[in-house]
């Protein structure tokens, strides 16, 4: 009684694949609403050949193949277990029939029934599954004076500065960002895919961590706030430049790649979380860089000298006040206010002694 049917194994096997690959292709573009999901239940479960089509479908496209074996279940056991005769826990309910098939086919489909059914909702999980790490694209922005906190597909939470830009590119075997400009901060989620930030030429490759990349205007910074990361050249073979763990941070220059590694605060490293500007021995361009993406209020350097002078501090990223109060306390430097514009230059450019930016 197996081989009923047997004679029309042709026409009729190709019709099965057609339909197996037509569910398949919509479970992986993730479209099915719950009419759509009944009526795939009720094909997937009307004959083992149907069940057998579609998992053929499934190792044809090797994605999914690989997205199953990834997965921490056993899909043979968990099959096999279901067909166990002392286990009715497995068994699913299943729609009628519309014609009554023959007594010997009812016996030989009885056996198959619990086999059939926890193997169909198996494939519906893992069709859910792989749909969550399906290909998927985004693209992020974060406008001037606005720093945003979002998650990405995977759980992952990213802290992306004001004036700042990142894109991102989840697959079945890797999550890929791209940073763009700005700063991003990212707090990592576990997954078996490789997790991987591209910015400037390089490639930050996590390794279970927070972290953060910023693109400055001379060079790229990485500080690990937990964890550790690997960072490479995004070109050739991928050489390594540095490897961090947490309460270091790297400098990498644009040009060359040279490498500056040093220990830095945690704390200092995530402080524009909240908002604030925290500097060690930073030339005030860069200083002032991290101030206008915050305020309306737009710090000017007038002068080379007034730019490479390095201070400390740690102040509120939108309270221009407190800015203001800090430069009038420099002795170097001398500040002039008119409308959204704070003009800063050095004393000694009003002798004529140094140049212009």
């Amino acid at each position: 009684m197996n081989q009923v049917g047997s004679h029309h194994a042709g026409p009729r096997q190709a019709h099965i694949t057609q339909e197996a690959a037509h569910w398949h292709a919509l479970q992986r573009q993730g479209g099915l609403g719950p009419a759509q999901q009944a009526r795939f239940m009720d094909w997937l479960v009307a004959s083992p050949e149907h069940l057998r089509e579609y998992l053929a479908i499934g190792r044809v496209a090797g994605e999914l193949g690989e997205a199953m074996r990834a997965m921490p279940i056993d899909l043979e056991a968990l099959i096999a277990g279901a067909s166990a005769p002392s286990r009715s826990d497995n068994v699913v309910a299943l729609p009628a029939r519309r014609a009554p098939p023959s007594p010997a086919a009812v016996r030989t489909h009885a056996k198959r029934l619990p086999r059939i059914a926890a193997a169909a909702a198996l494939l519906l999980g893992v069709g859910m599954a792989v749909h969550g790490v399906w290909p998927q694209s985004g693209h992020y922005v974060a406008a001037h004076g606005a720093p945003r906190s979002f998650e990405l597909p995977d759980r992952t939470v990213v802290h992306l500065n004001a004036e700042s830009e990142l894109s991102t590119r989840f697959s079945l075997f890797q999550r890929r960002v791209e940073l763009l400009r700005g700063q991003a901060s990212f707090v990592v989620a576990s997954g078996r895919r490789p997790f991987a930030v591209h910015a400037a030429g390089l490639q930050v490759q996590d390794i279970g961590t927070t972290f953060d990349v910023s693109l400055w205007r001379e060079q790229a910074r990485i500080g690990v706030a937990e964890g550790r990361v690997r960072v490479v050249s995004d070109a050739g073979a991928g050489r390594l430049l540095a490897d961090l763990r947490a309460g270091q941070s790297a400098r990498v220059d644009h040009r060359d790649h040279a490498v500056s590694v040093s220990d830095e605060d945690v704390a200092t490293m995530t402080a524009w979380w909240q908002r604030r500007v925290v500097f060690r021995d930073q030339p005030l361009r860069e200083v002032a860089d991290q101030f206008n993406r915050l305020n309306a209020v737009h710090l000017q350097i007038e002068d080379a000298a007034a730019g490479a002078l390095r201070l400390t501090g740690n102040l509120s990223g939108d309270h221009v006040a407190s800015l203001r109060a800090f430069l009038d306390e420099q002795p170097m430097l001398t500040t002039t206010v008119t409308g959204n514009r704070i003009a800063v230059s050095s004393r000694a450019a009003e002798t004529g002694d140094v140049t212009r930016d």
